[in-house]
């Protein structure tokens, strides 16, 4: 009787047990091989070229755009990628034998002919010339002097020189502007707007070196 009742016990136990679910179920694809074979034919689409998957049928390339729904097998196993060469969407500029089989040498003479008579040579010409009213050239005047920054060259009135030398100088928006109207009056041997007082011929703290290192001295 006991053995009976202890069976009876085990049996509903085992009815009660949850099942264990696949671990292959339901995660989109029933077996390795359908689920890669249904990717490489959404990537085939996706991206435009055949995958070189012997037996697997895939939409080619030169379906991309195209309404007739061709399909292109790939090449079987062992099969030589030239099988792909009557596929029209697959560019064959990279094998020797299709390129061959259409040029020939007398067919790039004509060709390297045509670009030859295409080619055309354009002479330079010169640069525009500086407009008349652009004033000094200060580039010019910066190359042909050796002189440092504060070092006095020329001989300057020492009388208010300081005072007429911030009034003169707020006039100009850059010290390009001040240089060269400067020279455009004189200067550097002389000073009639101030703006020169240590007589160093660089006006409102003007500066020749960048013009110097981009020559390279």
């Amino acid at each position: 009787m006991t053995r009976l009742v202890v069976s009876i016990a085990a049996l509903a136990l085992a009815a009660c047990a949850p099942q264990v679910p696949d671990s292959a179920a339901g995660v989109g694809f029933g077996d390795y091989q359908g689920y890669a074979s249904s990717r490489i034919e959404r990537d085939s689409v996706l991206t435009g070229q055949v995958p070189l998957i012997p037996g697997d049928r895939v939409i080619a390339q030169e379906t991309i755009g195209n309404t007739d729904g061709r399909i292109a097998a790939a090449p079987a196993a062992g099969e030589p990628l030239s099988a792909l060469a009557n596929n029209p969407g697959i560019s064959d500029e990279q094998s020797f034998e299709a390129v061959s089989a259409r040029e020939s040498i007398e067919s790039d003479a004509e060709r390297l002919a045509r670009l030859r008579q295409e080619y055309e040579v354009i002479a330079p010409e010169p640069l525009p010339s500086r407009p008349g009213g652009a004033g000094p050239n200060i580039v010019a005047f910066a190359l042909n002097t050796t002189n440092t920054v504060g070092q006095p060259v020329y001989r300057r009135s020492g009388f208010n020189a300081e005072n007429r030398f911030q009034r003169a100088c707020a006039r100009y928006a850059t010290a390009d502007e001040a240089q060269r109207e400067f020279l455009s009056r004189g200067g550097p041997e002389t000073d009639r707007m101030g703006v020169d007082p240590d007589g160093d011929g660089f006006a409102c703290f003007w500066d020749p070196r960048p013009f110097r290192a981009a020559r390279g001295g």
